[in-house]
């Protein structure tokens, strides 16, 4: 059965990039304007959940998973898959989707963003299309909807199910959310949804956020022809406004690293086992201790070399494949993705030995 990514409770969350313990901390810590800006959308997102849940989406309704998507081992040298992009102009109103500004092959608008969106996510659609021969988020050519300028100075971008929205920022806590790392995040968690699912609690949730996370930076890095020792490791390095002293929102390659500040604090990201933190907030830490897995991925890469969309990523979206739980610990993906390197490149292919270390190196040994 497919586990839906909506809204609601524990199974049908709304996934946004910004994760609820920062806007807690900003609520707690900030000037009147800026903690009643945290406390409203902390209440936004809470209704979001509630409409989702008198509103389930149909992966919720007993309909049966897709079937398992091909790829996961065959690089295609070009697609043949055609994606089907729409990107609406929410005109900083809650409604969604909003108006129709640019379908699939009509020439640029006159709308900055929303070109930008409808190039990002032909980006995304080229990854998994041409590396891992998947036709869009559900493998069947799903259409690509998206909102820009959703609501006014909304501080939080978001996939919901169904689509993606993302708000401006208000300019010094948050000046842009229309980042290609922030993009390939949340389409990513469509294709997490489509895939089998990971229920967003816990130790299956701070996966569900690596995931999105790691074909996030391998997005990113394919874009910009970076090998992975040249790249940054950095989701949402774009976000960050004037007034917050960082590089963005989570590091991959320092967990931890990515923001100290006054009203922030630390960046509250580990990156072993020794440093899991236990948690009732944000569905048990998965924006937190997904640094963990994020960690291992990028050690993986660094130890193997080359590029991130190629072996690391193959071997990554084949375990996702494979898994079929969605209520996997980080032990049981860890062994996944070793399972799926030997069956990609064999038991004692180097893929498979320094994935080992790499676990073993955040404190997961498989």
């Amino acid at each position: 059965m497919c586990i839906s990514v909506c809204p609601g409770g524990t199974h049908h969350p709304i996934q946004c990039i910004v994760p609820p313990h920062m806007l807690r901390v900003i609520a707690l810590r900030g000037d009147e304007r800026t903690a009643e800006m945290a406390r409203s959308l902390l209440k936004q997102n809470q209704k979001l959940r509630q409409e989702r849940e008198d509103h389930p989406h149909p992966c919720n309704q007993g309909d049966e998973a897709p079937a398992a998507i091909a790829g996961g081992g065959n690089t295609r040298a070009g697609s043949t898959f055609t994606p089907d992009r729409r990107v609406h102009d929410g005109q900083q109103k809650a409604a969604l989707p909003g108006k129709l500004l640019r379908g699939e092959g009509d020439s640029p608008s006159d709308n900055a963003d929303v070109d930008l969106m409808y190039d990002a996510m032909g980006e995304v659609f080229s990854l998994y299309a041409d590396q891992f021969d998947r036709n869009s988020l559900d493998g069947s050519g799903l259409a690509l909807i998206a909102t820009v300028n959703h609501r006014r100075n909304y501080n939080n971008a978001f996939w919901n199910g169904d689509q993606m929205a993302f708000g401006n920022g208000d300019g010094q806590l948050f000046r842009t959310f229309m980042d290609l790392s922030v993009i390939a995040h949340e389409m990513t968690h469509g294709v997490i949804q489509y895939s089998g699912g990971l229920v967003y609690q816990d130790q299956s949730g701070a996966l569900n956020e690596s995931i999105a996370d790691v074909f996030a930076a391998i997005t990113q890095q394919r874009q910009l022809g970076q090998a992975a020792h040249e790249a940054d490791w950095i989701i949402g390095s774009e976000l960050l406004g004037p007034a917050i002293k960082g590089v963005g929102l989570r590091s991959m390659k320092a967990p931890g690293t990515a923001y100290s500040d006054d009203l922030l604090g630390q960046d509250p990201q580990p990156f072993h086992m020794d440093n899991f933190l236990s948690t009732s907030d944000d569905n048990g830490g998965v924006h937190i201790n997904s640094g963990i897995p994020n960690h291992a991925f990028y050690l993986f890469c660094m130890l193997l070399g080359g590029n991130s969309w190629e072996k690391p990523g193959q071997i990554w979206y084949r375990a996702l494949q494979e898994l079929n739980n969605p209520m996997a610990s980080f032990a049981e993906w860890s062994d996944q993705t070793v399972a799926a390197a030997i069956e990609l490149y064999g038991t004692g292919s180097p893929e498979a030995l320094l994935l080992r270390r790499a676990w073993k190196l955040v404190g997961l040994p498989t």
